[in-house]
């Protein structure tokens, strides 16, 4: 038998508490235990019903939805928090505090059905609290007008594109809202470096160094494609590569 899971929904817009409201009523085995219109009676709110999930906004004044899930994040046996956002900004800073899900609004219902299932499994697993690494091992990427989870192993190539990274996995692509200056301090410098000013490469990837006889030299991916090694990064990669 389905376990019914016991919700709560944040959000500082009445609209769209009574959109998830309705949205929630048509899903089998979820009860909605209350709402809340800010952070903090969403933490009062989660101290005395207990919920097993909580749909959480994320922009919201003063204590906004992260800062919601990081405090939930510390107690014993916390529900399981899925962010219900018009924003993908917030990818990275959802990995901090190990959402389930992450939603974009409007979210229809098969995605909002997708979402229970990840909760009910995450439900069944052994939730005994785990030492966090501070390095990226996840990022939510917007893939059709909903939110991907793409592991960080899978990544290859990370290019800079302004005020956005493109994630390279196999041959699709992927945006996510960061300068490559902060991605570059989350990401695990024994499986990650840059190699230029606007690119980071998985280390594992490396196939070889290419030499262009005017001083430059480029990495070769394989099928990843061959990059220019910035003049500053050119001794780290060398110094991997060759063991020097």
């Amino acid at each position: 038998m389905m376990r019914t899971l016991r919700t709560l929904i944040v959000d500082d817009e009445p609209l769209a508490i009574e959109r998830l409201q309705i949205l929630a009523g048509q899903q089998d085995g979820i009860s909605l235990v209350g709402t809340a219109s800010d952070g903090a009676s969403a933490l009062r709110m989660v101290d005395a019903l207990a919920p097993d999930l909580v749909l959480c906004d994320i922009a919201m004044p003063d204590l906004d939805g992260l800062a919601v899930a990081a405090a939930i994040d510390k107690i014993d046996n916390p529900p399981a928090v899925v962010f219900v956002t018009a924003f993908d900004r917030y990818a990275v800073a959802a990995f901090d505090v190990a959402a389930v899900d992450y939603l974009l609004k409007p979210v229809s219902p098969d995605r909002l059905a997708r979402a229970l299932a990840r909760v009910r499994e995450w439900s069944a697993t052994d939730r005994a609290p785990k030492q966090k690494s501070k390095w990226i091992s996840e990022f939510w990427v917007q893939n059709r007008g909903e939110m991907l989870r793409i592991d960080a192993d899978q990544v290859d190539l990370i290019e800079a594109e302004r005020d956005y990274m493109r994630l390279h996995v196999g041959g699709r692509s992927w945006l996510i809202h960061q300068t490559i200056k902060s991605l570059e301090a989350r990401m695990d410098p024994d499986q990650f470096m840059r190699i230029h000013r606007s690119k980071m490469i998985r280390r594992d990837g490396i196939v070889g160094l290419k030499h262009h006889g005017d001083g430059a030299w480029s990495v070769d991916l394989g099928e990843g494609g061959v990059h220019r090694i910035g003049r500053t990064y050119l001794h780290d990669v060398k110094a991997i590569t060759h063991g020097a």
